[in-house]
């Protein structure tokens, strides 16, 4: 196979003028020479070799993307989506499941590092960056997903997410206004940036109403939650609604805090006998493919999932292509509440 010195003696040429060549540097090139390097290039059926020339100039055009676990759909369709909109602009995306765990999130950025990519998105949209603080101080770009973090300078170069709490409060609002006043909360364990400003919003909205969110009325994991749930979110769902609605005084309505969460608690009050949304109305977040096709379909709130994995890609491409860094560096995008058949007034309370 031949390679860059053969081309450069069969030109007649330097080796710094055949990478010229190569790289489209040729503009003040005489034409002779242009038309040796060419003809030699093709007579020898060079192809160079673009592993070498990423390694050279210090930038693989491959992106890293950690996110919290592939096995929620949410994430799945988001890794896809943003591996699509990397391929368009010429990179390549490697995946890293990293179940929101900070000392695994740091193993993989010392692997990204070492391998000499330079940009990450991150989706496990922690409280704080601190632990990653370092691997920006060396020089890698890191994108936010899901996340608002003008809060962390110095770390995060952009960010893409939808406001949380404003997602929170439109499927809060849609649930008071049907009727229901005693609504319940399912999260996995609250400690990400994204599910905290989900609580934050439904109780922002409830206390607008006058209503209060109780203590009884908010479940986050329970005992069996591995992590912060992301792989069996469903399940966890479902057990949390087997806990609420065996209590003394169940919701009528509950609000998840992704759709994996909605799909298991819709499973787990059908188990006790409640019908979703006669007996029971369910609001989930996301708007995940399997939103529209369970049964009942899943009134949720819709992340534009599309837009937001072209934005992040397109803006850290730019942090790492410009030196003067992405314009508008961290968006917020608005949340679209979807209504579908998992919500329904309340039964009116029976006569003694």
């Amino acid at each position: 196979m031949a390679g860059i010195k053969d081309v450069a003696k069969k030109a007649g040429v330097s080796v710094s003028t055949v990478s010229n060549v190569i790289n489209g540097r040729h503009a003040k090139m005489g034409a002779r020479t242009l038309s040796r390097v060419q003809e030699a290039i093709t007579a020898l059926n060079y192809t160079p070799s673009a592993v070498a020339r990423q390694l050279k100039s210090g930038q693989i055009k491959t992106l890293g993307l950690v996110v919290p676990s592939v096995a929620n759909p949410f994430w799945g369709n988001v890794s896809q989506l943003i591996e699509k909109a990397a391929l368009k602009r010429g990179y390549q995306v490697l995946i890293c499941n990293a179940e929101r765990d900070p000392d695994l999130e740091v193993t993989y950025m010392n692997s990204l590092h070492g391998s000499s990519i330079r940009g990450t998105i991150l989706g496990s949209s922690p409280v704080s960056f601190d632990h990653l603080r370092e691997h920006a101080e060396k020089g890698m770009r890191i994108a936010a997903f899901d996340r608002v973090s003008r809060g962390a300078k110095g770390v995060v170069s952009c960010s893409v997410s939808v406001d949380q709490a404003l997602g929170a409060r439109l499927a809060t609002r849609h649930l008071i206004g049907l009727g229901h006043k005693r609504i319940a909360f399912i999260s996995g364990p609250i400690g990400t940036s994204s599910r905290i400003a989900r609580l934050e919003g439904m109780r922002r909205e409830l206390d607008k109403e006058g209503l209060t969110l109780e203590d009884d009325m908010i479940w986050l994991g329970g005992a069996n939650a591995m992590g912060f749930g992301d792989s069996h979110a469903a399940e966890l769902g479902r057990t949390a609604a087997r806990e609420l609605l065996t209590q003394d005084n169940p919701p009528t309505a509950i609000f998840t805090v992704n759709d994996m969460y909605a799909i298991g608690a819709c499973s787990g009050a059908r188990e006790l006998g409640y019908r979703v949304p006669e007996d029971l109305s369910v609001v989930g977040f996301d708007d995940i493919f399997m939103a529209k096709v369970v049964e009942p379909p899943l009134t949720t709130v819709r992340q534009p999932v599309e837009k937001m994995a072209e934005l992040i890609v397109a803006k850290l491409i730019y942090t790492l292509e410009n030196e003067d860094g992405a314009e508008e560096p961290h968006v917020i995008l608005r949340p679209e509440l979807m209504v579908r058949n998992s919500t329904a007034a309340p039964k009116p309370p029976r006569k003694p």
